[in-house]
């Protein structure tokens, strides 16, 4: 059974998210196993908001050579989350 810490990885802070800060909503890193519900729950209970919308998206790894070892990084899934009105999340 996963805790709400393991749904939640880390919110994501990029050129991107910080615009979308104005429109109230936030990136996050989740589980990749982590559904949109769990996803919900786990931003009410660690942030103390309430959750409009999530949207959830699989990013692939990537291609990524050293020298002339070839490899791939890690796939990952992001987060979009839409807060309710009057919800605000402090980043830092």
């Amino acid at each position: 059974m996963r805790t709400t810490h393991d749904v939640i990885k880390n919110i994501l802070r990029t050129e991107k998210g910080s615009g979308m800060g104005s429109q109230n909503k936030h990136l996050f890193k989740v589980d990749k196993r982590s559904n949109k519900v769990e996803i919900r729950k786990a931003v009410e209970e660690i942030y103390n908001v309430k959750v409009d919308k999530v949207h959830v998206m699989n990013i692939k790894g990537k291609r990524r050579r050293v020298r002339l070892h070839e490899g791939m990084t890690a796939s990952w899934k992001k987060a979009i989350v839409t807060l309710k009105s009057g919800s605000t999340i402090e980043v830092t």
